[in-house]
């Protein structure tokens, strides 16, 4: 019998679902236990203001500690980029469609908006990097889960939305995806479009169970992403865009830290064999280029 751990809102518990039958086709029982978050308690309140980190993931983990659950299902980007060591990422499945997806109703791109729409987005990511293609458009904040914020659109508070496609295309609704924006255009969250597994770091007999759900690529490209947020000292309060791919024999990354204000854009892009040091390869280029000014003036601002 494996216990898994997941948030109650539709995309979480079809992650989890997802990752139970999986483990069903290899013959394992399985159950899930819905977990409510701090994030999900607090759907109107801004990130600014209540902090982000473990937000949708603390409750989960204690539960994984004290051994109600065997395993936890996240959306990679949630989970902050240092584990406690009690804890261990036992698998990271194939990645799904990593970009950024505009949703409309009206618009059939993000150029064909009329100056002065109003985009909703919670994520600062997202808006500083539009705001760097498009600054005639208003950017809002916009959060709750898919079907809340879709709603939203379809009432008139926004004339698009950006939200990840993997969630869009995992759920069924892309019915008004309108754009999916090249990650060298937009580039997405480090972790974006990938689900993480964890675990208790001890657990000797839940950790084999999961290997056959590891994907190589996925993880060597997720681990570099983490590693440059984490040497850049970010969180989704802070507005990085990180995202590794394979090319041949190596792997890419592409790092953007911009900001909305006068501080602007740094962008870079590097390759390498070893994921962490990739990750702080590109996180050197970064900071060496003028991010760290503009990271500093986001996390005074938070």
């Amino acid at each position: 019998m494996i216990r898994i751990g997941s948030r109650g809102s539709e995309l979480a518990r079809w992650q989890a679902n997802h990752i139970a039958d999986a483990l069903r086709s290899k013959g394992h029982e399985v159950t899930i236990e819905i977990i409510r978050t701090t994030g999900d308690r607090l759907q109107e309140v801004t990130f600014g203001e209540v902090g982000t980190k473990g937000m949708f993931t603390k409750e989960i983990e204690e539960a994984l500690l004290e051994g109600r659950i065997d395993i936890a299902v996240h959306s990679l980007k949630d989970l902050p980029t240092e584990l406690a060591l009690e804890f261990a990422l036992a698998a990271i499945p194939q990645r799904a469609d990593p970009s950024d997806a505009l949703v409309s109703l009206e618009y059939a791109s993000f150029f064909d908006l009329p100056a002065g729409a109003k985009v909703g987005s919670s994520s600062p990511r997202r808006q500083t990097q539009l705001h760097a293609l498009r600054p005639d458009l208003e950017y809002i904040e916009f959060r709750g889960n898919v079907d809340t914020r879709l709603r939203k659109l379809a009432e008139g508070q926004a004339q698009a939305i950006i939200l990840a496609a993997s969630g869009l295309d995992r759920l069924g609704r892309t019915e008004w995806v309108r754009q999916r924006f090249d990650p060298e255009h937009l580039c997405p969250a480090a972790g974006q479009g990938a689900l993480a597994i964890e675990c208790r770091a001890d657990d000797a007999a839940t950790q084999p169970a999961l290997a056959f759900l590891d994907h190589a690529d996925t993880r060597f490209a997720v681990t570099a992403e983490r590693a440059a947020l984490n040497a850049l000292g970010g969180g989704c309060q802070v507005p990085i865009g990180m995202y590794c791919r394979r090319e041949g024999e190596s792997f890419r990354i592409n790092g953007v830290v911009a900001s909305l204000e006068a501080e602007g854009r740094v962008a870079a892009t590097t390759t390498g064999h070893d994921p962490e040091q990739l990750g702080r390869d590109i996180a050197a280029v970064l900071l060496k280029n003028g991010a760290e000014s503009i990271l500093f003036a986001s996390k005074q601002k938070s």
